[in-house]
């Protein structure tokens, strides 16, 4: 789920003097481009031709940020389905357990420049153009009176009393922060559809949809919510509301509530193969999730009572098409809508928008045939129904050519317009002009003109346009959106009506007529991103000491993240800055000197820095001036390693490096790496077999690996042996046997005894899902290396699992998808830990040289806490450390 997801070949120091003479070295990002363009025309080849020969649905793979999304999902579901009312129990169980002593801080709660001026290396975004970002906002709604609410995928919503920024959180309280859609009715109540869609693999599904009748003023309540379980567990698209009616699309189709009535069960009007639902025949087949997707919901403004249906799987599926109610009151495919297509292969993600006065219907389409064989886009077309009716006819007025030549920064073969337009959605029209259209897609665009003519107001980014230089006094580029666009919305402060966009960067405003270069390049963009809502999706943390700080206490914490690359928030930093771009993975930090760095970027390509990785530039005139290096490990350009591999330091030796691929890779030089060649195969874990988790003690070294990792044929293992290579072995774990078969996502090892070892798994046991041997428990003890476990997880919630960290007084915190836990010394039941962390992800806990606990949570930032504090009873004075 990423604007960049495929590798790229970074450039070292030492490799870059060894070079010949000839142009000027590249930016990262544009280096990066290229690279991800010619690896994506080489898997559409290689998917295309599997197909041919009849192999698996080519589609599952189409873009590495798909990939992303889909492991993202199958460590929490595999090795089968997660049944309805999995989280909600979960999340029931966590309100009745007690609370150790102590509040959380807040760590990221300030303004993230990407564009920092000062980490201007090699490997940077800075001069992208995106400014101040967050995470990813996927639901906007606005008023006419300053009122703005903007969700975040798993951040939750929040409110701006102000036409943006100044941002309050108001879901706080609900057991779901991921956000599908919101949306203001008639009577200004804001509905809030919980489980972020992205056409079916999404990172969390939700808990319902829930209705604030007082958004001006109140927070949601867990009693908020419309009707039962029955949209639990789902993604939630759209809500579109019809008379005294509001439909819901969702991943198991569309269904109705009514809006005068907010009692009862939400109604299935249709689902395509309904014998995949919940309960039905098929519910226990794999691929069952992907059988009812619906996308969106269009009523003919002239007659209501007619009404299409969007539904599609993004790589495509036999029910995918559009879909209207016959005279007997059956759902119907429609089979002729002009331009617009109504065939299988070519009806994907689909969304609706209609103009205010009912003249235009405006609608995009992206293409499975597309997605799986076209190397440049996945967009079959945007279209227009001038006649107003979702029943058309639709002409053409817009595909992947046409808004390259708009004015589009994707430019590069193999990454044209719409190629994830799977992901990159929305429209929105002007109410006040039926022919204003914003389209969204990676990019921002605009036509005046109904589609004859487009612009590129928020493009990609400002790499490539003359207007760029990597001097900031020398650049003249305005800001532009971040890339990956979600939502959108219109409303009104002070007389001025402005269009918010909502993108993996957050949340941008400029003025619904504002100004452009002669380009079509928008000069008045602002982010809204300003610090106070923080929606941050982080993977992992890291924290050392601040070198420059001379109290000796300041410390650099680092992490990276979800599309934003590795944010580093240095000791007297009034805003966090961004050193390396793309996504962040995984983090290595020296706690003795924060600025020894190593950030992940995706498929263990490692990048690593010593000082920060701060440099004005000069790099690109003088290569040897770079300051950042790239030391993946082999794994990484066989793509043979997790979207987000997994890396560690021996807890003895911090010189020691483990991470792994398909390989368990070792160094032994510390920050003294250079380049990828240093790194050494310690263990081989076979064929289709890639690391999940990775720990070290003296030596000693813990794999935990899954191959295949969804839910058709799921195998994990664990494997364990020395460093140097020498004696390694496979744990032996039965499918049926102590330890469950799901997906191994932390180790924690004694320091005092390497064969005293703890594991997390991921997953819901076997009371909510569903496949072979999915077992009970998600915290497992083991004193002997491995070979016989027993089970701790006591009285924790049956919740994925992330993060386990033995802290230095024995207890033991785990990092879960609700929230944190605590087993102090010698006890046996767990407490969550202290107040004022969200209900979110937590994805990675790391102690600093602080003695601080941090928590790198996927949705809300980075918070710490006192550990010392954990045996404390709570008392109100707590809340202001």
């Amino acid at each position: 789920m990423c604007a960049v997801t495929i590798t790229a070949l970074g450039l070292t120091t030492s490799q870059a003097i060894a070079a010949p003479a000839g142009p000027k070295p590249q930016p990262w990002p544009v280096r990066q481009m290229a690279e991800l363009g010619q690896q994506h025309a080489q898997q559409v080849k290689a998917r295309t031709s599997a197909a041919l020969a009849g192999g698996e649905d080519p589609g599952d793979e189409a873009e590495n940020s798909a990939e992303a999304t889909e492991q993202f999902t199958e460590a929490r579901t595999a090795p089968g389905l997660v049944a309805p009312g999995a989280y909600s129990a979960a999340w029931a169980q966590l309100r009745s357990l007690p609370h150790t002593g102590g509040s959380w801080g807040h760590v990221t709660d300030k303004p993230y420049n990407s564009d920092d001026p000062r980490y201007r290396d090699i490997d940077s975004n800075s001069g992208a153009g995106s400014g101040f970002v967050t995470g990813r906002v996927t639901g906007i709604a606005a008023d006419d009176g300053g009122y703005v609410y903007a969700g975040g995928a798993n951040g939750g919503v929040y409110r701006s009393r102000t036409g943006g920024g100044h941002w309050q959180a108001i879901s706080d309280k609900l057991p779901s922060l991921s956000t599908g859609a919101l949306s203001l009715d008639g009577s200004g109540r804001l509905w809030y559809a919980t489980g972020e869609a992205n056409t079916g693999g999404t990172a969390y599904v939700g808990t319902g949809v829930y209705v604030l009748a007082d958004p001006k003023r109140g927070e949601f309540q867990p009693r908020d919510r419309i009707g039962g379980t029955e949209l639990e567990s789902t993604v939630i698209h759209a809500l579109r509301f019809n008379g005294d009616k509001v439909w819901a699309a969702t991943s198991r189709g569309v269904w109705t509530h009514s809006t005068t009535d907010l009692s009862g069960p939400w109604k299935l009007e249709f689902a395509p193969n309904p014998t995949f639902l919940p309960g039905g025949a098929d519910s226990k087949v794999p691929n069952a999730p992907y059988k009812n997707i619906a996308n969106d919901i269009a009523f003919d403004p002239k007659d209501p009572s007619k009404v299409v249906l969007a539904f599609g799987w993004r790589s495509g599926d036999a029910y995918n098409g559009f879909y209207s109610k016959a005279a007997d009151g059956s759902w119907q495919r429609l089979s002729s809508l002009g331009d617009l297509p109504t065939d299988a292969a070519d009806v994907g993600n689909v969304t609706f928008e209609r103009s205010k006065d009912g003249s235009r219907y405006y609608a995009i389409d992206e293409s499975p045939t597309k997605l799986a064989g076209d190397p440049d886009t996945n967009l079959q077309g945007v279209y227009v129904s001038k006649s107003g009716s979702p029943l058309g006819p639709w002409t053409l007025v817009a595909d992947s050519d046409k808004l390259k030549g708009s004015g589009s920064a994707q430019q590069d073969d193999n990454y044209h317009p719409g190629i994830q337009s799977w992901y990159n959605q929305f429209l929105q029209v002007d109410p006040n002009d039926a022919d204003h259209v914003y389209l969204g897609l990676e990019e921002v665009y605009e036509s005046r003109n109904g589609g004859t003519d487009w612009t590129t107001p928020g493009p990609y980014w400002n790499f490539y346009f003359p207007c760029w230089n990597i001097d900031p006094a020398k650049r003249t580029c305005s800001t532009t959106p971040h890339s990956d666009q979600h939502a959108i919305a219109l409303g009104s402060y002070r007389g001025r009506t402005s269009v918010y966009v909502g993108n993996d960067g957050g949340i941008y405003g400029r003025p619904l007529n504002g100004k452009a270069d002669p380009s079509g390049h928008a000069t008045d963009w602002t982010s809204l991103n300003d610090g106070s809502m923080d929606t941050l999706q982080y993977y992992s943390v890291g924290i050392g000491k601040d070198p420059a700080d001379r109290s000796g206490k300041g410390v650099v914490v680092s992490g990276g993240l979800q599309d934003n690359g590795q944010s580093i928030l240095r000791a007297r930093d009034k805003a966090m800055g961004s050193n390396f771009g793309g996504d962040g993975g995984d983090t290595i930090v020296d706690p003795n000197n924060g600025c020894n760095i190593v950030a992940e970027y995706a498929y263990a390509e490692l990048r690593s820095t010593q000082n920060c990785a701060v440099n004005d530039g000069s790099w690109q005139d003088d290569p040897s001036k770079a300051t950042s290096y790239e030391i993946a490990p082999p794994d990484h350009d066989t793509h043979a390693a997790r979207f987000i591999a997994p890396m560690t330091t021996d807890a003895k030796n911090p010189d020691t490096w483990v991470t792994g691929g398909r390989h368990v890779w070792v160094q032994n030089k510390g920050f003294a790496i250079r380049s990828g060649e240093e790194w050494n195969s310690a263990y081989d874990l076979g064929a289709g077999h890639y690391a999940t988790a990775v720990a070290a003690s003296g030596g000693t070294v813990y794999a935990g690996w899954c191959g295949p990792c969804n839910n058709q044929g799921f195998t994990r293992g664990i494997a364990v042996g020395n460093a140097d290579g020498t004696g390694w072995h496979q744990l032996n774990l039965p499918v049926d046997g102590t330890l469950p078969n799901r997906y191994v996502s932390s180790f924690a090892v004694d320091l005092a005894n390497a064969k005293h070892v703890l594991v997390a798994f991921s997953g819901f046991s076997r009371a909510w899902s569903e496949g072979p041997g999915a077992g009970y428990g998600h915290v497992f003890d083991s004193l002997d290396g491995g070979a016989t476990w027993t089970d701790v997880s006591a009285n924790l919630p049956d919740v994925p699992t992330n993060s386990l960290r033995l802290l230095p007084n024995g207890g033991l915190a785990l990092g879960t998808d609700l929230a944190a836990f605590y087993r102090a010394p010698g006890e046996k039941n767990w407490k969550v830990i202290g107040d004022g962390l969200p209900t979110t992800t937590v994805m990675q806990l790391r102690t600093g040289p602080d003695g601080r606990l941090y928590a790198a949570t996927h949705g809300r930032g980075i918070w710490s806490i006192d550990p010392d504090r954990f045996g404390r009873v709570h008392r109100e004075d707590d809340d202001r450390q």
